[in-house]
């Protein structure tokens, strides 16, 4: 079995990234209401899905232990969100932030996976360019 600790890490990452995912999607479905940036962002987070096995998916839930988890606080930073662009940025972010975290845990629990977590986390980045080059970001609330 894997290093509890470092289950703990990819569950909280994984989750992360997938929830993140979530947010920028339904930013880009009920309020910009742009199905093509939607459906980048859907693949983005059912690809995630295919970079983790079912074997190491399981280990890392029975490896989490949400009530003593140090960050499940909310903080005062959390709660700063002005408007969904704000809220958009922050998911975006911390989308890739976690695929960084997944990428790297992988090199040691999952040496195969890396390459397509790290092209998930590539296009991902290519989203971001393009919401804020075309500004494809709404400020409507």
């Amino acid at each position: 079995m894997q290093n509890k600790k470092l289950l703990r890490v990819i569950d909280a990452n994984y989750n992360r990234a997938k929830e993140g995912m979530r947010v920028v999607e339904d930013i880009f479905r009920f309020v910009n209401e742009n199905d093509a940036l939607r459906l980048k962002a859907r693949a983005i987070r059912h690809g995630l899905t295919k970079c983790i096995d079912n074997k190491l998916l399981l280990s890392a839930i029975q490896s989490r232990d949400s009530r003593s988890d140090l960050g499940r606080k909310t903080d005062a930073f959390e709660l700063s969100r002005k408007d969904i662009q704000s809220i958009l940025i922050a998911n975006l972010q911390r989308a890739k932030e976690a695929l960084r975290v997944l990428e790297e845990s992988f090199k040691i629990t999952s040496p195969k996976q890396v390459a397509s977590t790290k092209r998930l986390r590539y296009k991902l980045y290519d989203i971001e360019k393009e919401i804020t080059a075309s500004k494809k970001i709404s400020k409507k609330e």
